[in-house]
């Protein structure tokens, strides 16, 4: 993060998926995708031409603590382990990252992390956005896991 206080906002979750980290990571870092695992999510808008490296910029519509959400990230890293994503417009700043380790079994744990610091009247709503995301969070990647494993 660029902030330089301490995020407000840092979740951390990980999914072992019985999945290699190429297909894992193939899917999971396709934004055109992002809805079909994200239930929050539903629209995706590149505003930069496919494929996905770094500088792209993609929009999504999100709804998240009954509001809708709209942000633009920008790809700062992308290599077949990780992706990382920064809010270039948005409510407040925010990274997402998404980072793969295959396990020995041909699995691949799968770590989302999405830390981030509110302002104004938000930052107030720290603990109780934190709650949230980690839940919604964990529910996205046990979705992620119903999609993959079923492929």
């Amino acid at each position: 993060m660029t902030e330089s206080a301490a995020p407000l906002v840092d979740v951390l979750v990980t999914e072992v998926i019985r999945r290699p980290v190429e297909v894992v990571a193939d899917f999971a870092s396709d934004p055109s995708r992002a809805p079909a695992w994200y239930a929050n999510i539903s629209q995706v808008v590149w505003k930069t031409r496919p494929p996905l490296q770094v500088g792209t910029e993609v929009a999504f519509v999100a709804r998240f603590l009954g509001r809708e959400l709209r942000y633009t990230y920008a790809i700062v890293e992308h290599t077949p382990v990780s992706l990382v994503m920064r809010t270039a417009e948005g409510p407040f700043p925010m990274e997402t990252t998404y980072r793969y380790e295959s396990m020995p079994d041909g699995s691949t744990r799968m770590t989302l992390r999405n830390r981030g610091t509110p302002r104004g009247f938000s930052r107030l709503l720290a603990p109780f956005v934190r709650a949230a995301m980690r839940r919604a969070t964990s529910k996205d990647l046990a979705a992620l896991k119903v999609i993959l494993e079923r492929a």
